[in-house]
């Protein structure tokens, strides 16, 4: 299955806040000391305004039993998509492997 470019990679906080949360059937504020963060931190991050830290991700890995590369490359994956509409490369050229310039 190929991904669309256009769409946006989900937020963990989305995953967290839709499905896995409300799977367990404990309330978020227990789920924030489980996790050992503040109740504040969780909610951010399930508004999708905070992002999965690797620290975080660490945690979320215990609590779920996944890895923290789950999380970790999720969230990077939600940030490069927003990063490359955002950030203006047009001025940066593109190095071949000998260091020479292929394009401008």
């Amino acid at each position: 299955m190929t991904r669309n470019p256009d769409r946006c990679p989900a937020h963990p906080g989305e995953l967290l806040r839709e499905d896995l949360i409300p799977a367990t059937d404990h309330p978020k504020v227990e789920i924030a000391r489980m996790l050992g963060i503040s109740r504040q931190h969780l909610h951010d991050i399930l508004a999708e305004r905070k992002p999965v830290t690797a620290a975080t991700a660490v945690r979320l890995a215990k609590l779920f039993g996944t890895t923290s590369g789950v999380w970790v490359r999720m969230q990077g994956a939600h940030d490069t998509w927003h990063a490359s509409r955002r950030v203006d490369v047009s001025d940066i050229p593109t190095l071949g492997a000998d260091g020479h310039k292929l394009t401008t």
